[in-house]
């Protein structure tokens, strides 16, 4: 198992903006991801310029003023295992203030060049829509926050959770060439994506490979708390420890707003092979949220 995998992103500090990620330092072309931890009356400022953002709530609360509008969190959730997010997408364009009004916030933010200019969207854990997918031991949550058709340009959102044992992105799948079918629907879409990774216990970890049909790429590597995982192309499946419930944070930018993707052929079998959907299931709600 490499320990030195360029794919895999170590948090640089404990507060603070402790993950940057730009497709300069993971070298592909699209995809930008942030985390920041903030303390209470902390205020950032930010402009988006050509890109549209969506700010993650992770932990605490948050209030937003900017030039396309303002909005607060009134009912946060204590960390990832305690309700579901909140979820803020500006449009390029967008000047912003964003503050802390909880004593610690920790967020999530992805970027992306935008063709097009699109209404502020705000969503509540209300509003969020929850999927179970999957069936046996690869069953998982989805929380869908920008979700395909949301009304933006590239960028797609989710966060999943994979309880103790399971596997997850899987039947591994993969989205790294544009292939369309004959009416010019997109079977499969070229993204980049990040897997930002959240546990109960630091002790805790999941283990996820990336590899491609022709091995060229093939690593197998081990995401502790708040580690990214980068998949710049090939199929990226995940397994949670025993033992402790796995929470992922996915973006995703390239050249369609979609989730289209083309399965492992090897693993195809497995979506008929599913009896049952795993009763731990869901790990969160938005009825958890408190804060």
């Amino acid at each position: 198992m490499s320990k030195a995998s360029h794919l895999l992103v170590r948090p640089e500090r404990s507060s603070g903006e402790y993950h940057k990620v730009t497709p300069d330092t993971a070298q592909w072309n699209y995809l930008n991801f942030g985390a920041r931890q903030m303390s209470k009356d902390e205020r950032w400022e930010h402009s988006t310029e050509d890109n549209e953002m969506v700010i993650v709530l992770l932990a605490g609360n948050f209030k937003v003023e900017s030039d396309k509008g303002s909005w607060e969190t009134l009912n946060g959730r204590k960390d990832v295992f305690s309700g579901v997010a909140h979820t803020l997408y500006l449009p390029k364009g967008s000047n912003f203030t964003l503050t802390a009004t909880s004593e610690i916030l920790d967020i999530a933010y992805g970027w992306c060049i935008a063709e097009e200019e699109y209404p502020p969207k705000f969503v509540t854990p209300e509003d969020t829509p929850v999927v179970i997918f999957g069936g046996d031991n690869a069953t998982r949550q989805f929380n869908d926050l920008v979700p395909p058709g949301f009304g933006c340009s590239k960028i797609v959102v989710r966060e999943v959770y994979t309880p103790s044992g399971n596997w997850s992105s899987f039947p591994a799948h993969k989205h790294d060439e544009r292939i369309l079918d004959p009416q010019g629907n997109v079977l499969e879409p070229i993204q980049e994506e990040t897997y930002f990774y959240k546990f109960q216990k630091p002790e805790a970890y999941a283990i996820q490979q990336v590899y491609t049909l022709d091995r060229s790429l093939d690593e197998i590597v081990r995401p502790h708390h708040n580690d990214v995982v980068l998949i710049p192309k090939g199929f990226h499946p995940v397994v949670a420890e025993h033992g402790f419930h796995c929470y992922y944070l996915n973006f995703l930018a390239g050249t369609d707003q979609c989730l289209a993707n083309t399965t492992d052929p090897d693993h195809e079998w497995i979506y008929d092979s599913w009896k049952s959907k795993d009763a731990r299931l869901p790990l969160v709600t938005a009825k958890m949220n408190k804060q």
